[in-house]
């Protein structure tokens, strides 16, 4: 039995586990489940991006002469974290850095995330903590994967994004290996909306590497509104797969981004990163709200 916690109010109702500390259940007052439930297409719900975001050459972190394996989106959505507060709103989790991850990650860490209910919405924060004497290099995302349709009776292609900016920049998108492509691409945004379709996924995740937008609604006429917003994230992937039975749309808050093509050197070098000096921290936060 996996060790989880429940948070509840007359709102939603919120279930967060040790592995991973991962959201897994999203559940709003109507007790409709809005967040995807691990199914054979995708097996997690929310996992936690750290040390990167993203993949890395050859799945390889190369520091100081050495290489560590390091596989996408890093290994803390892999490991158990230990519970720090457990309250009918709340709860708080962390993982320090061991043996284990020094074999992939050579610096010592502490990474503590907070969840959070308050009315009708859940805010999450990313603390990452500095406990080594160098400088610590580090990326760190959120990965909520909402289901796509929401609810039984509505299409999938009536379901839009909205913007609280226009967002006409181009957009980056991923190569075969998952590494950024060079060469920005047309945003399919129209203004403040896109109109989700699953074809836009057929080359992988839409990538803002620099989105003007600091939240983004999500529904469809006779569904639940889900709103994301975002504090001290920098780039934002939209991601899910194309295949039949993915039912589910990924809106996720990034601090870091894939190795661009052609970047397989020093990993403090690695372009996206977030440099700590030793003793100091990094907090982001989202916030999922239930309209």
């Amino acid at each position: 039995m996996q060790d989880r916690h429940v948070l509840s109010n007359a709102y939603l109702t919120v279930t967060v586990k040790a592995d991973g500390a991962e959201l897994c259940s999203l559940i709003d007052a109507a007790d409709q489940e809005l967040l995807w439930q691990a199914g054979p297409a995708w097996p997690r719900h929310a996992p936690v991006l750290f040390p990167i975001v993203g993949a890395l050459a050859g799945d390889t972190l190369r520091h100081a002469g050495h290489a560590y394996p390091m596989g996408r989106h890093g290994f803390a959505r892999d490991r158990r974290f230990a519970w720090l507060e457990r309250t009918a709103l709340a709860c708080r989790l962390v993982l320090h850095d061991d043996a284990q991850t020094r074999a992939h990650y050579p610096w010592p860490f502490r990474l503590e995330l907070a969840y959070v209910l308050d009315d009708d919405a859940l805010s999450v924060r990313t603390t990452i903590t500095n406990t080594g004497r160098e400088v610590l290099p580090a990326s760190s995302g959120a990965h909520p994967a909402f289901q796509w349709p929401i609810g039984d009776d509505v299409p999938a292609d009536a379901h839009t994004l909205e913007f609280d900016q226009p967002e006409p920049a181009p957009i980056r998108r991923l190569d075969a290996a998952g590494l950024l492509r060079p060469a920005p691409v047309a945003s399919p945004i129209e203004g403040r909306v896109l109109r989700l379709d699953r074809s836009l996924f057929a080359d992988d995740a839409i990538i803002l590497d620099a989105p003007a937008s600091t939240s983004v609604r999500y529904g469809a006429p006779g569904t639940p509104t889900i709103e994301v917003s975002w504090e001290g994230y920098r780039q934002l992937g939209l991601w899910t797969k194309p295949d039949a039975g993915a039912d589910f749309l990924c809106i996720e808050p990034w601090h870091g981004y894939a190795s661009p093509e052609g970047f397989d050197g020093e990993f403090t070098e690695k372009p996206g990163l977030m440099l700590i000096p030793p003793g100091e921290k990094r907090s982001m936060s989202y916030r999922i709200r239930v309209v």
